[in-house]
């Protein structure tokens, strides 16, 4: 399924802009990609002008910084605790930016887009 990601064809009262333009490759976007917590599998996809995208479609370690020690770790992740995104995603365990996952260290607040970046990088809560 595409999104597209334009103007609208219709008015808010119901009337239609006539567009200068048809639909263009340009304006199409995706559905979002809800990554989940479970074995690690990345996705490429393909973007404009040949370029390719990693997509992190699930995961269950994370890159780790510490403030403090300002040393980096790769940590398992067992379940999702916050997502200012969605309050539903903490019962499916769908991880975006913004989220905080339990961790064995304690809680990480994670800083990458996972759907976007193919990466899962967090920094440790105090």
């Amino acid at each position: 399924m595409v999104v597209y990601q334009k103007r609208s064809r219709r008015k808010v009262s119901g009337g239609r802009y006539i567009s200068s333009e048809k639909k263009r490759l340009a304006n199409m976007g995706s559905l979002p990609t809800l990554t989940k917590v479970g074995e690690t599998k990345i996705k490429q996809k393909r973007e404009i002008g040949g370029n390719l995208k990693s997509v992190l479609l699930s995961a269950n370690k994370v890159n780790v910084i510490d403030p403090k020690t300002k040393k980096g770790k790769v940590i398992e992740i067992s379940k999702v605790i916050e997502s200012p995104a969605n309050r539903h995603f903490i019962r499916r365990n769908i991880i975006t930016k913004g989220s905080v996952v339990e961790t064995k260290l304690g809680k990480v607040k994670i800083t990458s887009r996972p759907g976007q970046e193919g990466t899962l990088n967090g920094v440790l809560i105090q």
